[in-house]
This record gives structure tokens, C-alpha cells and sequence, in this order.
């Protein structure tokens, strides 16, 4: 089944207009097909929509980059200086993110090169594993990492205050800074969290406030990662 396909666009044959818009054609629906499974498994956050575009074009990009160099090893060299002066000032993605790039990077060498069939499966299978993956929650982390600041009067002995609710509502917690307020009378501490499943924030916060006499408390629900 393979090598018929495999025949009409093989790297030695001319490639033809057609030919040239197949290639496109089957490059821009496997992409499409990656960026869809890439929103459906991108978790709870947002997809960013100009990463889905781009998982939806780079496809179609290796593969032209691919036909344009061919078996000449001189127009090789020639495109690798030019893309070497291309800088990408962007900071490091998330690690599937990196996976999806390199996904779509995959089906596009194979569409260039003419192995059409073997792009086509290599998409589906890999999206398929993800989509499973994503399902089943494969390596997610049994509670919800948040960040945790409490406002104490400075007479409160917070270790033995604030220990048993945490042990209760929480799988972990960790002080990671400390420090006074309003000139020494007060103390904000700054925990980093991993809830419970399944437990009401507000239940949580409601039992702190009891224990600080209701001074100030916030939990960031979606904190950055320098935060911890």
C-alpha cells in the first residue's frame, strides 16, 4: 500500500504543479489535524493561537523546503547559511509544545521527501497517542500547585497554628518566604501548596482566618513558577 503511494512522489521523479499541490494539500491537513489535537490536549490553560497556526504552516514550510533542495548538496549549504542569519527571540515553551513542533517538523521532512502514507500514519498514531495520553492523565500530579500568603500578628506562634489546617487541606506545604509588615507588628508568609483533590478553597481559607484573626489572606490559584 506503501510503495504506491510512494511511487508518484518519489524524490527522483519531476515533480509537476499536481504533484507540488498535493504535497501542499497533505502537509496542510496533517498540520491542521496536529493543531486541533494540540487545542484538545493543551490542558485547562488557553491555547495560544498563534502557536496553532503555527503548527497548522510549519508542515507546509519543511516540506517546500524539503522539494527546494532535493539531492543537491550545494543548494543544501546554500539554505542552511540563509536560515542561519534567522534569529527566534522567543523564551523556551512548554515541553509538548516542543513535542508538537517537532511533530509537525517530522511530517513535513516526510512530506517533502514524497512519503506521503508515512506521514499520514506517523500523524494520526502520534496524535492518537497524545489524545490517549491526555485522557487517561498520564504523569498529572495528584493535587493543584497554588501559592499561599497569610498575614499574622507577630504574637502568633504560626507552626503550631497554621500546621494542622494545612495537613488537612493540603498534600504538601512549604514556607518559602517570610517577612514582617507594618513596622514589625505583622508577618506575611508565603507558602507553596499542592491541594487536595476534590477540597473547597474556601473552606480552607475560611478556618486560616479564624486562626490570624482576619487579617489578610490571598491564594493565587495560577501562580508563575518563579513564584515557588
Amino acid at each position: 500500500m506503501f510503495d504506491s503511494v510512494l511511487t508518484m512522489f518519489s524524490a527522483d521523479a519531476a515533480l509537476t504543479l499536481p504533484g507540488l499541490l498535493i504535497l501542499l494539500g497533505v502537509a496542510l491537513a496533517l498540520g491542521l489535524a496536529i493543531s486541533l489535537v494540540y487545542g484538545k490536549t493543551h490542558g485547562a490553560r488557553t491555547p495560544s493561537q498563534s502557536f496553532a497556526l503555527t503548527l497548522v504552516i510549519l508542515p507546509m514550510v519543511i516540506t517546500v523546503i524539503i522539494l527546494l533542495v532535493g539531492n543537491n548538496v550545494a543548494r543544501a549549504f546554500s539554505l542552511a547559511g540563509a536560515f542561519s542569519i534567522i534569529r527566534f527571540r522567543s523564551a523556551p515553551g512548554d515541553p509538548k509544545d516542543i513535542t508538537y513542533v517537532l511533530l509537525c517538523m517530522a511530517v513535513g521532512l516526510a512530506t517533502g521527501m514524497g512519503f506521503v502514507a508515512y506521514a499520514a500514519v506517523v500523524a494520526v498514531t502520534l496524535c492518537l497517542v497524545m489524545v490517549l495520553l491526555e485522557a487517561v492523565k498520564f504523569g498529572q500530579p495528584r493535587g493543584n500547585e497554588k501559592l499561599l500568603k497569610i498575614t499574622i500578628p507577630e504574637s502568633l506562634d504560626y507552626q503550631d497554628a497554621l500546621a494542622p489546617i494545612l495537613e488537612k487541606y493540603t498534600l504538601s506545604a512549604t514556607l518559602r518566604k517570610m517577612k514582617t509588615a507594618d513596622l514589625g507588628s505583622l508577618y506575611v508568609l508565603t507558602y507553596a501548596i499542592t491541594t487536595k483533590d476534590g477540597i473547597r478553597e474556601k473552606d480552607m481559607i475560611d478556618e486560616l482566618r479564624c486562626r490570624n484573626g482576619n487579617l489578610t489572606i490571598s491564594l493565587v490559584l495560577d501562580a508563575p513558577a518563579g513564584e515557588f
